[in-house]
């Protein structure tokens, strides 16, 4: 790699101390960013595309990894290396967020009538099950739906504005059963296997 720099016209410093730190750095960077994805769609049950982000996770730590022992000298490289799992995993953790990959459980507790925001789940195809609970204050309703990770933007503003107060909390999930079926076509089927709940 330092030959092909210095056909380029860059000298052995320039490279020693600037392009083969930036390099290490981006290799992290790329093979963190990939793991840390890898990681949470193992956690999703993602069998397809896990392994293949595996590939290319360890094939970028292997060529990283091989020109730090060629220059197992120079300091900077560690400085560079950290810097970049560092990053890296922010980095990843962001991508998944923006991929929004996944279905997650939505809890909602709210004292107050809840018909509003059930029939805003309805119109949008969510399966819930409406349970009638006891609160420290009360009668509460406990409503629990399990939606695409990418509807929450849409979904959390509506829980907002029928139930100002509603006490609402998300939760990841690995698997849904008949996950390709819509609520109108299974109105009626409770979600989980929960005792003791009213299904409308």
């Amino acid at each position: 790699m330092q030959e092909f720099f210095n056909e380029l016209g860059f000298s052995n410093e320039i490279f020693a101390f600037v392009l083969f730190p930036i390099l290490i750095f981006f290799a992290r960077v790329a093979d963190v960013s990939i793991g840390t994805m890898r990681v949470i769609l193992v956690m999703q049950g993602k069998k397809g595309i896990a392994p293949l982000l595996g590939f290319f996770e360890s094939f970028i730590w292997l060529l990283a990894i091989g020109q730090i022992f060629q220059h197992i000298d120079n300091p900077i490289s560690y400085i560079s290396y950290a810097s970049g799992y560092a990053f890296g995993t922010f980095v990843g953790i962001i991508l998944e967020e923006k991929m929004a990959i996944g279905r997650v459980v939505v809890r909602i507790i709210t004292a107050l009538p809840a018909n509003d925001l059930l029939h805003y789940l309805e119109t949008k195809n969510h399966r819930y099950s409406n349970i009638d609970a006891m609160g420290n204050d009360g009668k509460v309703n406990v409503i629990f739906t399990v939606v695409k990770r990418n509807t929450l933007k849409e979904l959390i503003p509506k829980i907002k504005e029928y139930n100002p107060k509603a006490f609402f909390t998300i939760e990841g999930v690995k698997k849904v059963s008949d996950e390709e079926f819509s609520y109108k076509e299974n109105k009626g089927i409770v979600l989980g296997k929960m005792l003791d709940i009213r299904s409308k």
